[in-house]
């Protein structure tokens, strides 16, 4: 379905128990709300889920870029308020756990707790770097010209040797991203800066993260989880950038453990 954020519209799904705790699926650059297809199927007899396409992604409406964390919070936040959303659990993966760091940050009130998966809280030089890369290489070749290096980047060495199904599955998800969607969310990762903010987070976080993940590397996520009160680390062994592809079950495993101790202590 379409919903109205302003004067653009954003691609969203809902499903699972009426009435029941809501989690809303937040996917990476360059992906679309399928990403969370595994992750909705396993949870989705206990929660009310809403998942949706970042703006310039999927099925959502692309407006002029640069975006901003504080643009993406804004469409998220919207949301909410569209479908009565009091609360939420927030999983995101990649620049959806960067989201879900701000909204636990500036918004947590609306949070019931944070999953980050492969998520850093900061952009260093190289790494900011990276995205202008992408952003010229789309512009000079199309979306086309970043499937590869993004999956090279994304994913282990043994898997884009074994090549299975589900990486075409990611660069269909690439090949079909807005470019202006695409430019305008490398934007916004480029100034990402929720490092300092992260000792602020009070709900309940947990932080995934694929043990060859290079943008995202564990040792990285366990700095970032040892400033967060209240947060554990969990490393995905056999696993890059996009775990909850690459190695479902354990991501799954991770997850569920986490919602079942959420649910206990309520």
């Amino acid at each position: 379905m379409k919903v109205s954020v302003g004067d653009f519209e954003i691609n969203c799904e809902v499903e699972g128990v009426e009435g029941a705790p809501w989690i809303t699926f937040s996917h990476a650059l360059g992906n679309n709300l399928t990403l969370w297809d595994d992750q909705v199927a396993l949870l989705k007899d206990r929660f009310r889920i809403l998942r949706y396409d970042h703006r310039g992604h999927g099925g959502s409406d692309s407006p002029p870029g640069p975006y901003s964390f504080d643009d993406l919070m804004g469409d998220a936040l919207a949301l909410f308020d569209h479908f009565g959303i009091e609360k939420s659990h927030w999983v995101g993966l990649s620049i959806g756990g960067m989201l879900g760091y701000g909204m636990a940050q500036n918004h947590g009130d609306r949070l019931l707790s944070l999953t980050a998966c492969d998520s850093r809280p900061d952009a260093p030089p190289e790494y900011a770097a990276y995205f202008q890369y992408r952003i010229d290489t789309a512009r000079e070749k199309g979306m086309e010209g970043v499937v590869e290096p993004t999956v090279t980047r994304w994913f282990t060495p043994a898997t884009v040797t074994a090549n299975p199904p589900s990486l075409d599955r990611v660069r269909d998800m690439l090949r079909s991203t807005n470019p202006v969607g695409h430019e305008g969310c490398c934007e916004a990762l480029k100034r990402l800066a929720f490092g300092p903010g992260l000792n602020k987070i009070t709900v309940p976080t947990l932080i995934i993260g694929g043990d060859e993940d290079k943008g995202a590397p564990p040792a990285v996520l366990a700095e970032a989880a040892a400033a967060i009160p209240d947060c554990r680390h969990v490393v995905i062994e056999k696993a890059g950038h996009i775990a909850n592809i690459e190695n479902p079950a354990a991501v799954n495993a991770a997850i569920l453990a986490f919602m079942d101790e959420l649910t206990v202590a309520a």
